[in-house]
């Protein structure tokens, strides 16, 4: 019949990738498990695509993080090279040592052996609050302080007692110049008591010492 010939014509001329809606359902579904295989697939886990993007993305926030805290933390104060009349005087006390440039980098140097440097980070960060006059900077730099050496969140927090803790509270409502005024003259006690005879017997200062005292006998 003339009617079925019209049809077998027309199923021939259709497309051949031309799919049934179930095939292309299943194809969908397939490809949706390919893009989320981490989600539906144990066995490709470990090597999934969008997890290693992940690491690689966490590695680079935290490599981002340590070199801006690198950035913000210089390894030390400019000054001239010291004196050996200077590295003696140091041995006299520990406000002479402090008072000058070459004297705190060597005894942060020392720290930094000792697992404490942030002690005398801390004191430095309070010395140079202490110079401004700026309302709006001393509040940004006075919770920066905060942030970075009291609270117990901190990777570098100092230790005080809770005396000074609850005067710093009080202290943070209406920052100032002297908030951490208590803070920095329990760590400043710290460092003299503690820290400051061993570093003057350690090879950090002996070596210093007599690098100074041979140049100044070949002088």
């Amino acid at each position: 019949p003339m009617g079925s010939e019209r049809t077998e014509m027309r199923k021939r001329q259709m497309p051949m990738t031309q799919e049934t809606p179930g095939a292309a359902q299943a194809q969908h579904s397939t490809a949706n498990r390919g893009s989320n295989a981490c989600c539906f697939c144990w066995c490709c886990c470990c090597s999934c695509s969008c997890l290693t993007v992940r690491n690689q993305d966490e590695e680079r926030a935290r490599r981002t993080s340590h070199e801006l805290q690198a950035e913000g933390i210089p390894n030390c104060e400019e000054s001239p090279a010291p004196t050996l009349e200077e590295v003696n005087a140091w041995a006299q006390s520990f406000d002479k040592l402090m008072l000058t440039p070459a004297g705190r980098n060597a005894f942060r140097e020392f720290l930094r052996t000792e697992f404490s440097e942030e002690n005398m980070l801390f004191w430095m960060a309070c010395e140079e609050l202490k110079q401004e006059s700026n309302k709006s900077v001393i509040e940004e730099k006075a919770r920066l302080i905060y942030e970075d050496y009291i609270s117990i969140l901190s990777p570098k927090e100092v230790s005080l007692d809770s005396r000074v803790r609850e005067v710093i509270n009080r202290n943070m409502l209406e920052p100032s110049q002297h908030t951490f005024d208590d803070a920095q003259l329990q760590i400043y006690t710290l460092m003299h008591r503690d820290s400051y005879p061993r570093f003057m017997n350690s090879a950090i200062y002996k070596d210093l010492l007599q690098s100074l005292s041979e140049k100044s006998i070949e002088a």
